[in-house]
């Protein structure tokens, strides 16, 4: 069954174009997370969007824009929180996805409701991509992209050293807000795609491929878009032709690729 049978379906194109927007984004936002030793945030921003959807369904608009304001709203409340634990920044991720969380599940609990749109959100659906989600995943991932890019030097430099950026003049504290909001609304577009429960892999296995075969920030950037690339076309494909999650294809085969990485550099090392 050829790629263009299975794009001659409305569903299964704005699959493809959700995936590849959130594929290039959640690679690239990835790495900077991972390289400031912040991984764990996109699982906590995920389970943020939770709270986020379970408001929609609760006070009856649209879950998915739920999502995106909850995962902004803890994206500030994480960056609030830091600065009274600053040698202890992963605290923050615990206290806020635990709260936010048990407001999720207070509020289905209420709602008395756990729907296919719920499911959906939680494990990514090829169906439940609507158009109206498209536009808005196209207009967040231009102000994220278009973000990214021009401040990209600024992100580098608090990523690898906030202590050196700040003696600079940069505005760290500000650079640091601006850029956990562009990985909360990240996160609430992944979503869509892979699920809540899965969207912190994506942007930790990528970036994990790119920094091992990588020579340089760009090339570790490169290859962390790319293989968020590879795993998210293919696990489309994989799972529109074998019926299959796609979020949990999409994850697995990041992590068979990056098992394949390792592999090969290990059994390089012991050959040297």
């Amino acid at each position: 069954m050829g790629l263009s049978y299975i794009l001659s379906f409305p569903f299964m194109q704005r699959a493809f174009l959700a995936g590849v927007i959130t594929a290039f984004l959640a690679a690239t936002l990835g790495l900077f997370m991972v390289l400031r030793r912040l991984s764990l945030i996109g699982d906590t921003l995920s389970h943020a969007t939770l709270a986020g959807v379970a408001a929609g369904m609760f006070f009856g608009f649209y879950p998915f824009y739920g999502a995106i304001a909850a995962a902004a709203l803890a994206a500030l409340i994480i960056e609030g929180i830091r600065r009274f634990f600053p040698r202890y920044a992963e605290i923050s991720l615990a206290i806020v996805m635990s709260t936010f969380v048990a407001l999720a599940v207070v509020m289905i609990s209420l709602k008395k409701a756990f729907n296919a749109d719920l499911f959906s959100f939680l494990f990514g659906s090829l169906i439940a991509v609507a158009p109206q989600d498209v536009v808005v995943m196209g207009m967040a991932g231009l102000v994220v992209l278009g973000s990214t890019l021009l401040f990209f030097q600024e992100f580098f430099s608090i990523s690898f050293d906030e202590e050196a950026a700040r003696l600079a003049g940069m505005p760290v504290d500000s650079l640091n807000i601006y850029l956990t909001l562009l990985t909360a609304v990240t996160v609430a577009l992944a979503v869509r795609i892979v699920g809540t429960l899965l969207v912190a892999a994506l942007m930790v296995l990528p970036p994990a491929v790119g920094l091992q075969l990588g020579n340089s920030f760009k090339g570790a950037l490169a290859f962390s878009v790319a293989t968020a690339l590879f795993a998210v076309v293919v696990g489309l494909y994989l799972s529109f032709i074998f019926d299959l999650a796609p979020g949990g294809t999409i994850v697995l085969l990041c992590a068979f690729i990056l098992s394949i990485v390792l592999g090969i550099k290990g059994v390089k090392g012991t050959w040297r």
